[in-house]
């Protein structure tokens, strides 16, 4: 049986069900792991159209046989395909960047528990609180509970039996005030509990009760007159109170809600989690995921949502999202909008911001090519254009009341400047200032030497300037053979639109993206270099008229002048004997009369 018979009786064997569906290659290899709330059409959709993206294709042609597991809803599918992503690690599945172990707070199975942080789970009936993304934030809960109530450190094992039979003595931690002695009986397992209940608290992010219960001791103190120990107490509702206050961020009634939202380029997503409760965040964490499929946010998100909630063991029961997608049915979705809801869902956005841009900045020295790939991947997104534009070319004229026009050619390559390929162009058939025709001339001149040279042509034409000059480059690409073989665009400078060939209505970038900022940097350097060269012009032109507009001196006579002399100044200053060894006795008596009258 053929491969595309064989692949016809998988999918009508499909089920019309939710599920997780799996592709293999000839070889037997695992090639993509995805999930469907409807197993045959989501299959099916990948034969009966044409894909939009190179890479799916790729992956289609490479399917040999198809895998199904039936689950009851899609949301179980959703489970299922993201544990199967990192268990079988797909060739063309997203990955999701980060496996390193995550530090939890631990509340020992013990009679007198111990509280403690460590990167390893036991199963022994101990309490863990996490996993925390940063070992500072542990350190600083720790440091916390520490400071507010007194507890024992040593591994001792405090059985009824063993303390009423006198084995352990209290140790130095006891005499420091850091341990009330349960080791000798001086502390009842019924007060040490009530400890441990106000950590667990502490630990979830609720701080009411503990202050609640210092507020009364402090009282009870007051009424006994041991206002030493009312002061103690006293301190420890400070140090709780101003924790809550910079650890609160949102309007406290908001508790128990996980936050995610996704910023993304062309090869990776990032997707931010804050764990909300009461009011304070107490757990942020971004996961960065590498695209393989061209995948949307939407997907990206979903993916993100259930991996963190799994790796996080989040119970929350209600998600603040920035747009709709399919979660865990028990889960409640909000979308704000407006409010104190909206603030904590824009700072989880600008944290996988700021995430991204540290990122980029560490890939830039690390890993270049990296970067480079991605800039380029970005501008042939946004630009819309066919191929990456490794070559760029940007043109700019310059000309002051139409005296020395001049234009200028710069070229990057990979997103960089090429200084090498900078070209100047001083314009010939153009009288007075014309840009539209300056540009014509420039554009016609620049590609004919190219191809006469057979060197290599750019993928993407920048020109400064809205529709007039476009239009003026591409009546010359169309005399030359070359329009719709390489890209061209038109920025103006007003409110930096983007213009392309017949498309009247301009393309608006955001303020930020990297396309534009390259944009803009060939833009300013085109200035920057045909600004430079028509300085140069017209500084040599005002020094060579006045030696030109002597009777009898030409341009060369003049540039030998200047060769000799450096300046119009030492000319004028020099003697009759010194200017006749430079250009003959007669041109020299006509320059010494003209300068010494």
């Amino acid at each position: 049986m053929s491969k595309s018979s064989s692949l016809k009786v998988q999918l009508s064997a499909l089920p019309n069900n939710p599920g997780v569906y799996q592709f293999y290659d000839a070889d037997g290899k695992i090639l993509y792991v995805g999930k469907a709330k409807n197993l045959k059409k989501r299959v099916s959709s990948y034969f009966n159209k044409k894909q939009e993206y190179g890479k799916t294709r790729v992956l289609v042609k490479k399917i040999d046989s198809i895998k199904h597991i039936v689950v009851p809803t899609e949301s179980d599918a959703l489970l299922l395909e993201n544990n199967l992503i990192k268990k079988l690690l797909p060739r063309y599945n997203v990955l999701l960047k980060d496996d390193k172990s995550y530090p939890w707070i631990c509340i020992k199975n013990e009679r007198f528990p111990r509280v403690f942080s460590t990167r390893k789970l036991i199963k022994d009936g101990s309490e863990y609180f996490g996993p925390y993304t940063s070992m500072k934030t542990v350190r600083t809960l720790l440091d916390l509970i520490k400071s507010l109530y007194p507890l024992r450190t040593c591994n001792y094992d405090l059985s009824e039996e063993k303390i009423e039979a006198g084995k352990y003595k209290v140790c130095l931690d006891y005499h420091l005030g850091n341990c009330l002695g349960p080791c000798e009986g001086f502390q009842t397992e019924k007060e040490y509990h009530d400890q441990i209940e106000d950590i667990r608290q502490i630990v979830k992010g609720n701080l009411k009760n503990s202050i609640q219960t210092f507020k009364q001791q402090m009282k009870d103190y007051a009424d006994e007159m041991a206002f030493e120990k009312a002061q103690r107490v006293k301190d420890k509702i400070e140090v709780l109170e101003n924790y809550q206050a910079k650890s609160t961020v949102v309007n406290p009634k908001i508790n128990n809600v996980d936050v995610f939202t996704i910023i993304s380029d062309e090869t990776y997503g990032y997707v931010n989690f804050l764990q909300i409760s009461h009011g304070a965040i107490i757990r942020s964490h971004t996961l960065e995921i590498k695209k393989k499929l061209d995948e949307t946010d939407e997907e990206l998100l979903q993916l993100g949502i259930t991996e963190i909630r799994q790796r996080f063991n989040s119970k929350s029961k209600e998600v603040y999202l920035p747009f709709p997608v399919t979660v865990d049915g028990d889960l409640k979705v909000t979308l704000p909008k407006l409010g104190d809801k909206r603030r904590i869902l824009d700072l989880s956005e600008r944290n996988a911001r700021f995430y991204r841009q540290d990122r980029l900045k560490q890939i830039k020295i690390t890993d270049p090519d990296r970067h480079t790939k991605r800039i380029m991947g970005q501008m042939k997104s946004d630009l819309r254009l066919s191929v990456e534009p490794r070559h760029i070319e940007c043109f700019d004229n310059s000309n002051i009341q139409g005296s020395n026009p001049v234009a200028a050619c710069v070229v990057f390559k990979d997103g960089k400047p090429s200084k090498k390929d900078y070209r100047h162009f001083n314009i010939k058939t153009v009288e007075g200032p014309d840009d539209f025709a300056s540009m014509e001339e420039v554009v016609f001149r620049r590609y004919k030497r190219l191809l006469n040279e057979e060197e290599p042509l750019p993928q993407l034409i920048v020109i400064d300037g809205g529709k007039g000059q476009l239009s003026s480059a591409l009546k010359s690409l169309e005399v030359l053979g070359l329009r719709g073989k390489i890209a061209i665009i038109g920025i103006a400078k007003r409110l930096e639109e983007i213009y392309f060939p017949d498309d009247p209505v301009p393309l608006y970038l955001d303020k930020r993206s990297e396309t534009l900022k390259i944009i803009q940097q060939l833009r300013n350097e085109a200035h920057r270099f045909g600004i430079t060269h028509h300085r140069n012009k017209r500084s040599k032109g005002a020094i060579g008229s006045e030696l030109v507009d002597i009777d009898g001196i030409g341009e060369k006579t003049a540039q030998q002048l200047l060769k000799s002399f450096k300046s119009v100044k030492r000319i004028k200053e020099a003697s009759l004997e010194t200017l006749t060894a430079s250009v003959g006795e007669s041109k020299a008596k006509k320059i010494y009369k003209t300068f010494h009258k």
